[in-house]
């Protein structure tokens, strides 16, 4: 099995609320914070297995306070609601970026099924048309 793509630059936009990853296989994504938050790998987002899952509402204004490494296979996000527990995996990582379009509406239809309003952000538009 091949290796996932590993990011060649990552970098925290804090004022428009994204993260820019650019892939060795020359993909370039930018990720809201929202998104990355709601799809966390951790814990208390993903629960302890299948069916587990916690839906993460009032998510919209979340931003990322810091991109930490960890060793050479992931970093970890510290968001301002702190939430730091979640390990990004450069494969967990890459396959948010590209089954954004899809992990996206699935998200809104969750919150929505959930009988959750949503404050709509600039980018919401952006991730469901990209």
């Amino acid at each position: 099995m091949a290796d996932p793509p590993r990011p060649t630059d990552i970098r925290l936009r804090q004022r428009s609320r994204f993260l820019e990853i650019a892939f060795d296989d020359g993909g370039h994504y930018r990720l809201p914070c929202e998104y990355l938050r709601v799809y966390s790998p951790s814990a208390e987002v993903m629960g302890h297995g299948p069916g587990q899952e916690v839906l993460q509402a009032g998510k919209e204004r979340v931003n990322i306070d810091a991109v930490e490494p960890v060793g050479t296979y992931a970093v970890t996000l510290k968001f301002d609601d702190g939430h730091d527990t979640g390990i990004y995996s450069w494969k967990y990582l890459y396959g948010l970026a590209v089954n954004r379009k899809k992990n996206w509406r699935s998200y809104l239809e969750r919150l929505y099924d959930a009988g959750h309003a949503r404050i709509p952000q600039p980018y919401d538009e952006w991730m469901n048309d990209e």
